[in-house]
């Protein structure tokens, strides 16, 4: 799952890098304001993939006497700086260019050589667009969008397919501004594309952000795999009953699992050791992501001193 998420990361980084440089050659030459837009956009986006790579390797490195949970949650971090990286820079310095270009509006020289520049770009960016959709599209399984990407923890699925799809957007809405600043002879069309690009930018970057805050400060894992993880305890023929089953994302593919059983009272300490073996190797093998996971034994003297009292 790490290869194929890497994989549209490096994907998204190759094309945003050669985008930006078009777009700001053409930005230069032609004096657009989408066209600055989208440059900066591509720029943004290049420097977050970087940001997402260096993410992805801070979060292998394995675990250590500060982090004995190892280091998954760097993936989060470096996403919600994404986010953040996003919404200012992305964001917005397009809506703040754009707010400058209306006051002062000028027109757009060259229009034909944006175009061209905003073909080839969308050329690039459906092509990684089309490499992280067919990512996305084998990590959601059968659930749908939206539920994929709020009960996905792995955000680099999502967030380069967001980005890619506001670059997309992005372009469309940029060669529209141009268009209309031309055939009506109206340049402020030129500068309201590039607030618009900033604003789809913004909400985009609101909404990894939010994504990004639930996985950094620590989300459960899907309430299938936890209903799973009680039933394969309480199956054990030692196990009466499991009081609490708690788990947490520490990283993309590293769940951390505690639980408090509760054991029939005419077990040995060695019958004990057997089903914990037993349940923790059943877990494990369901659920390679589990790295970690701690079961406690209620203790039967305070079992009896419950039911003492209730009796009383």
């Amino acid at each position: 799952m790490a290869g194929e998420s890497k994989k549209s990361v490096i994907a998204a980084l190759i094309g945003n890098a050669l985008i930006a440089a078009t777009k700001f050659t053409a930005a230069v030459f032609t004096g657009s304001s989408a066209m600055l837009a989208e440059a900066i956009h591509s720029t943004s986006d290049t420097g977050n993939q970087v940001l997402l790579l260096l993410g992805l390797r801070q979060s292998k490195k394995p675990a250590d006497r500060m982090h004995p949970f190892g280091h998954g949650k760097e993936i989060y971090f470096w996403s919600l700086i994404v986010a953040v990286s996003l919404f200012g820079i992305g964001g917005g310095i397009s809506v703040y260019e754009g707010i400058l270009a209306v006051s002062n509006p000028h027109p757009v020289e060259s229009a034909f050589w944006n175009y061209i520049v905003l073909g080839l770009a969308l050329i690039f960016e459906m092509g990684s667009f089309t490499i992280a959709a067919r990512e996305f599209w084998k990590y959601k399984g059968d659930r749908g969008l939206l539920e994929a990407v709020h009960q996905g923890k792995d955000p680099t699925f999502f967030v380069v397919l967001f980005e890619d799809t506001a670059a997309i957007i992005g372009i469309l809405v940029a060669a529209a501004g141009i268009y209309l600043a031309g055939a009506l002879d109206m340049p402020v069309f030129d500068a309201a594309a590039s607030i618009v690009i900033g604003v789809i930018l913004c909400i985009v970057a609101l909404w990894l952000a939010w994504e990004s805050k639930g996985l950094l400060v620590g989300e459960s894992a899907d309430e299938s795999m936890v209903k799973r993880v009680d039933a394969i305890a309480t199956e054990d023929p030692a196990v009466e009953h499991a009081t609490k089953v708690l788990t947490m994302h520490v990283g993309p593919d590293d769940i951390l699992v505690t639980m408090d059983l509760q054991f029939f009272e005419d077990l040995s300490a060695e019958d004990l050791h057997d089903s914990v073996e037993r349940i923790e190797k059943r877990v494990r093998k369901e659920y390679p992501a589990v790295t970690n996971m701690f079961i406690e034994i209620e203790s039967f003297a305070r079992r009896r001193g419950d039911r003492g009292a209730a009796a009383e």
